[in-house]
């Protein structure tokens, strides 16, 4: 009972705490992020995506840092009463940038082991990205009642009438 209580509050501080971490590095151009994304922007020009991870790219240090802050601002918001939803998007956000850091360290040139800390930076991808899935199982009645308001925010309240009608006469 204190696990299921406290955890979600105990894994939202702490990766919160790694995103918002990492923001010192990726918005100050530090060496090691430059060495990072220059490496992989050179990947994906051997492919013919030059710029795709440069300054200004669509997977650049910045927009990944901006996806971070939100992912923390979402996690740690979400932690007030009635906007665990909130939480649970945060989660969602975080799942998305750590199963591209986490595949990238695997399969580009990058490996495990970018800027020889002993695959540090490797291992707290791999660490942020299995408790991003911890949240999201226990967020994940949260997170499917977020799925229906978007639905209803964004699908004629007639489809879904439609569509939920259906569906009962199917079970039927």
């Amino acid at each position: 009972m204190l696990i299921r209580r406290y955890g979600p509050i105990a894994v939202s501080l702490f990766a919160a705490a790694v995103f918002l971490d990492s923001l010192r590095f990726k918005f100050t151009d530090h060496p090691n992020t430059q060495e990072i994304f220059g490496r992989l922007d050179s990947w994906a020009a051997s492919f013919g995506a030059p710029g795709l991870f440069a300054h200004t790219g669509l997977f650049s240090q910045y927009v990944i840092g901006a996806a971070e802050l939100t992912a923390s601002g979402l996690l740690l918001i979400g932690l007030a009463p009635g906007l665990a939803r909130l939480n649970a998007l945060g989660a969602l956000i975080g799942l998305a940038v750590m199963t591209g850091a986490v595949s990238f360290h695997l399969f580009t040139p990058l490996g495990v082991d970018p800027n020889d800390d002993g695959g540090g930076l490797f291992a707290a991808a791999v660490t942020i990205w299995i408790t991003m899935i911890a949240l999201l199982i226990i967020r994940r009645a949260d997170l499917a009642g977020l799925a229906n308001g978007l639905a209803r925010a964004f699908v004629p309240a007639a489809t879904l009438r439609e569509t939920a009608a259906s569906q009962q006469n199917a079970h039927a």
